[in-house]
């Protein structure tokens, strides 16, 4: 039983819950629920201010991972603690390398290693350097990480969230094969299909309290999403036939240089984006989309190509340029480009614009326009955030900034609005609020180019997809004449539409 205090950034009040071998629970919550930190604790990396684990009825202290490992809780984290460079048999002996006078005994460490990798039909290749094998396959290496140290309590913290669709089928079934053996599993998930797929129970968490544990076969999805929320989830996406206008974005031949490695992150990307059509760039994170998302705001510049917009070439133009033609964006981190999270939520609102006349006045800020200004998209967008319009956006929920930002963006009325993950770590209230604002824009006749590495989210959104692998785009789909699956042959690099063949080496002979 786990009852914890404070702890940290985020808040676990007073919150108990148990797990029994052989049992798979889904923890599932919002923005702030407290999954992370709950995890966390058990796996030693924050320390609870009260209350006490128990573990086969003992009290037991764990003060680093060193200690849940010793007590046989091993956890793969959303983004994988890995050593890029060192060898898949390297990443998972580290730690508890076997040696004898000073030397690692790698042949025995290889052998233990085969042998866990064939019980649970985890082949890996333990020489291979880790930076050089799919992501896939480096969360594989964390999974043995943890059976390697024959850990018996095994904690999946958004396991999903870099998976193609065949990769999560196959994660599924390892994650049930796990519970059937006597392991227990803990698996952090805002997506209420997986938790259908795989857990036994799902705890949801709700501001650091406990909202219940419920039977999952028992559970609808609606039921669950109404315990995260407070209030029931409408999941069908509602949008009128698609009016596709004029051209408002053209892309031409664009290459994005990478700052990870020497090859382009963007390699010749061209398409259109129409008036009345949300047009979604799908992939597996790291294949180019960031680059290419801010090479159209101006955030990066293009070694080669063209940014059309609205008939203007806008390459090399600057940021406000293009926002005071008519481009908004949403970006995938609101931290780091979206807020400014020492500022009150009124002067977020208005950084898109305040330099307009009815803000300023002799280069003075006119606070009470600001105010009333900001009061305004607070109302319409229903941004709460305790304090008004003076609250700190530090101080917000992650779904309520996101709306800060949206209410900011779409407000401009743009004749396009480019959204990268815009629901990234938001619970589904907050993922069903953002659907609905990238549909009006679209029934606006106005154009969206959203980035997404939801599929889900790009099936039921989208009325085109682009699917880019590698730095180039390898094909392009109808939603409603394609699966999950499909796409996911496209987004892993396994099949490339013939149109899209060889496209880097034609340009460069043109």
């Amino acid at each position: 039983m786990i009852e914890a205090g404070t702890a940290t950034a985020d808040m676990l009040d007073f919150l108990s819950t148990c797990l029994c071998y052989g049992v798979s629970i889904g923890v599932a919550g919002g923005t702030g629920s407290g999954k992370s930190t709950l995890m966390s604790v058990l796996f030693g990396l924050y320390q609870p201010d009260g209350g006490e684990i128990l573990l086969n009825g003992k009290k037991v202290k764990i003060n680093n991972p060193n200690d849940a490992n010793a007590l046989g809780i091993g956890m793969v984290h959303q983004h994988f603690k890995l050593v890029e460079v060192f060898s898949v048999l390297d990443n998972i002996i580290l730690g508890v390398e076997p040696s004898y006078a000073g030397f690692i005994k790698r042949k025995e460490a290889e052998k233990k290693l085969t042998q866990v990798s064939k019980k649970y039909g985890l082949n890996v290749e333990p020489n291979a350097i880790v930076e050089d094998i799919s992501v896939g396959m480096q969360q594989r290496v964390e999974i043995l990480k943890m059976l390697y140290r024959e850990n018996n309590i095994l904690i999946f913290d958004e396991p999903t969230a870099v998976l193609t669709p065949q990769e999560i089928e196959e994660l599924m079934v390892i994650m049930k094969n796990f519970a059937k053996e006597g392991k227990s599993i803990l698996f952090i998930t805002h997506k209420l299909n997986e938790i259908k797929l795989v857990a036994d129970r799902c705890t949801v968490l709700r501001k650091g309290r406990l909202v219940g544990t419920v039977d999952v076969k028992s559970a609808s999805k609606e039921e669950l999403s109404k315990m995260m929320v407070g209030r029931d989830i409408n999941f069908a996406i509602e949008k009128k036939a698609i009016e596709k206008g004029e051209k408002i974005l053209e892309v031409k031949g664009l290459s994005v240089a990478s700052k990870l490695h020497k090859n382009n992150a963007v390699k010749n990307v061209t398409f259109d984006v129409y008036a009345g059509e949300i047009l979604c760039i799908a992939g597996i994170d790291g294949n180019g989309q960031t680059e290419l998302g801010y090479s159209i705001i101006g955030l990066e510049k293009p070694v080669k190509g063209n940014i059309i917009f609205q008939g203007k070439d806008i390459t090399r133009r600057p940021i406000r340029e293009r926002s005071a033609r008519g481009m908004s964006h949403i970006p995938e981190d609101r931290h780091k480009y979206g807020l400014i999270l020492d500022f009150s939520l009124e002067e977020n609102l208005v950084l898109a614009r305040y330099w307009q006349p009815e803000f300023q006045k002799a280069k003075l800020i006119r606070f009470k326009n600001v105010r009333k200004y900001a009061q305004k998209l607070i109302d319409a967008y229903d941004i709460r955030s305790g304090r008004g319009a003076v609250a700190s956006t530090r101080s917000m929920s992650g779904g309520n900034q996101q709306k800060a930002i949206v209410a900011r963006e779409i407000d401009k009325e743009p004749q396009l609005l480019l959204a990268v993950q815009p629901t990234r770590g938001l619970d589904v209230g907050a993922i069903e609020y953002i659907h609905k604002m990238l549909v009006n824009v679209r029934d606006s006749g106005r154009a969206v180019l959203l980035i997404s590495l939801e599929l889900e989210e790009v099936i039921n959104v989208a009325d085109r997809i682009l699917v880019i692998y590698e730095g180039e785009i390898v094909a392009e789909l109808d939603p409603r004449k394609t699966s999950m699956q499909e796409i996911g042959l496209y987004m892993s690099g396994a099949q490339r539409q013939s149109q899209f063949q060889h496209e880097e080496v034609k340009h460069e002979k043109a």
